[in-house]
């Protein structure tokens, strides 16, 4: 029997969840090619957001341990 090579994901699976995935892949690729400039602001956006998140864990556990 062959491991799946991704832990935790299922390699079966109806055929609505792939066409979902393959749809939203599509669309990303869409939005990709036809507005460079803004998908990139979008990316930067959400890694400025982690960022934050990240940076106001990290001040919550320095003041909570000191």
């Amino acid at each position: 029997m062959a491991r799946n090579s991704f832990p935790g994901m299922k390699t079966g699976g109806g055929l609505l969840p792939k066409l979902i995935g393959l749809l939203v892949l599509i669309a990303v690729g869409v939005l990709i090619v036809r507005y460079p400039g803004d998908s990139a602001g979008w990316v930067s956006g959400v890694f400025s957001g982690g960022r934050d998140v990240v940076d106001g864990i990290a001040v919550f556990l320095r003041k909570l341990i000191g």
